[in-house]
């Protein structure tokens, strides 16, 4: 592999279709702010477009005590556990009570169009996604996404 190609594979997540023998380092991963999710948590795509039709996997790294309230994907999804605990729950409400604790190594499926929420309860954790695009991301309440957030006006010049 010449050094330009190799730069190409650690900077371009593996596309499928593509006939090129690939590996993924945990630091060939570009951690980035997602506009769905709280402002501290990231992804990193590792194959694939998520936004586009067609296979996907990413890894969303959440910190401590940040909570993901309820929402739902269009398409079914593999969860797995890279590290730390994983808590998940169904339904349309949030409630501590009906968290699942996964520790790392755990696979869950996920089908489609159910509400779930997340807390990284105890600590940070770092789950893999596995499904096929495109990626969606719907709040049961409007309030609790992100991406509803009031922009605050910008400042103005004086003349």
């Amino acid at each position: 592999m010449s050094d330009q190609e190799w730069h190409i594979a650690k900077t371009h997540p593996h596309q499928p279709g593509q006939s090129a023998f690939r590996s993924i380092l945990p630091e060939d991963l570009c951690w980035k702010p997602f506009a769905a999710f709280p402002p501290s948590a990231r992804l990193a795509v590792v194959v694939g477009e998520p936004s586009a039709p067609g296979p996907y996997t990413i890894r969303v790294r959440v910190p401590s005590d940040v909570k993901l309230m309820p929402h739902r994907h269009p398409e079914d999804r593999v969860y797995t556990v890279i590290s730390g605990v994983f808590y998940i729950g169904l339904g349309g409400q949030f409630d501590a009570n009906k968290l699942h604790a996964y520790p790392p190594g755990s696979v869950i499926v996920l089908p489609g169009n159910t509400f779930h929420y997340h807390w990284a309860r105890s600590g940070e954790y770092v789950t893999q996604v596995s499904a096929i695009g495109p990626l969606g991301m719907e709040y049961k309440d409007s309030h609790d996404d992100p991406r509803n957030a009031e922009v605050p006006p910008r400042a103005r010049r004086n003349p």
